[in-house]
């Protein structure tokens, strides 16, 4: 993956279909993070970890295929992920993703790739990604800072503005939810939430 630009992108996970190659234990992470956001996977390689064997006992979203790689291994995956112990297959599989236009992973060498998991934070409807340019430590650290603040108060927050904005524009009132918007959501609504003074605002748009 290049140095320069990246485009941050969040993908719908129920329409993300995947390949992970590799069943050790780097795979099992990038499978563990690919079902939490709701992607299919399937799992290319002839053994796998305990933990990816039991996962897949009752998953029905993950399925492993027990068998070495070879480029029809792709299929119809709109992610292809890298993670065995071999560089030399690693970039292999690369390559074959690329030429077939997918995005692709490349766990022990991001460069080959052409995308790499940030670092999340999940809080509710709250997402936080956090990438540092091939540094993973980093991406944890500063992730994990970000989350001790970005507790469940924000995930409540979000919860209830979204359900404001959807009752508000079911009732065609487009206008009181962008007034709704500027008084909620101004330049002091991470103090307001920590301080609980959101909810006493929001109570006034109920």
């Amino acid at each position: 993956m290049s140095s320069g630009f990246r485009l941050p992108l969040v993908l719908d996970g129920a329409s993300v279909s995947a390949l992970v190659v590799g069943g050790g234990s780097v795979a099992a992470r990038k499978v563990a993070t690919l079902r939490e956001g709701g992607a299919s996977v399937r799992v290319r390689a002839p053994v796998v970890v305990a933990e990816l064997a039991t996962r897949a006992e009752h998953d029905d979203d993950l399925l492993i295929e027990r068998r070495s790689y070879d480029g029809a291994a792709i299929g119809d995956a709109m992610l292809v992920i890298a993670a065995t112990d071999d560089h030399a297959l690693n970039a292999r599989i690369a390559d074959d993703a690329r030429r077939q236009h997918r995005l692709v992973l490349v766990a022990d060498e991001p460069s080959l790739g052409s995308c790499i998991m940030p670092a999340v934070h999940r809080s509710g409807e709250l997402l936080v990604a956090v990438a540092t340019g091939g540094v993973p430590g980093a991406s944890v650290r500063v992730r994990d800072e970000l989350a001790r603040r970005l507790d469940t108060r924000y995930a409540t927050a979000i919860r209830d503005l979204a359900r404001l904005r959807q009752r508000l524009l079911r009732a065609q009132d487009r206008a009181g939810w962008h007034s709704a918007a500027r008084a909620l959501i101004a330049d002091d609504f991470c103090e307001s939430v920590e301080t609980g003074a959101f909810s006493e605002r929001l109570a006034e748009w109920q």
